[in-house]
């Protein structure tokens, strides 16, 4: 495995665990999303430079677009259940209640 493979996959996996442990607030778990998003982002760009295939350049172009749209609802929602219930805790919110 070479040192660039290792370090994504590393950060990929740091970003997963930081999301399966740390589910205190609402803001460090979309933090965790961007983190993973943001590797794949990079490690999808490295294999198109490294390929030179122009045919899958666009793809880290799409993946950013979509990382960009998922942070926007979930800063959207943040916003949201901080008006609700005044807080951002993930243990306070209540799934099944309207």
């Amino acid at each position: 495995m070479s040192p660039t493979h290792f370090t994504f996959s590393t950060a990929f996996l740091l970003g997963l665990t930081g999301l399966a442990f740390h589910r205190t607030h609402l803001l460090s778990a979309l933090l965790c999303l961007e983190a993973m998003m943001l590797s794949l982002f990079l490690a999808l760009s490295l294999w198109t430079l490294e390929l030179n295939s122009t045919s899958s350049s666009v793809s880290p172009m799409f993946l950013l677009a979509f990382s960009a749209c998922e942070a926007s609802a979930g800063l959207a929602l943040l916003v949201a259940t901080t008006r609700t219930h005044g807080t951002d805790h993930l243990q306070n919110l209540n799934l099944l209640q309207c």
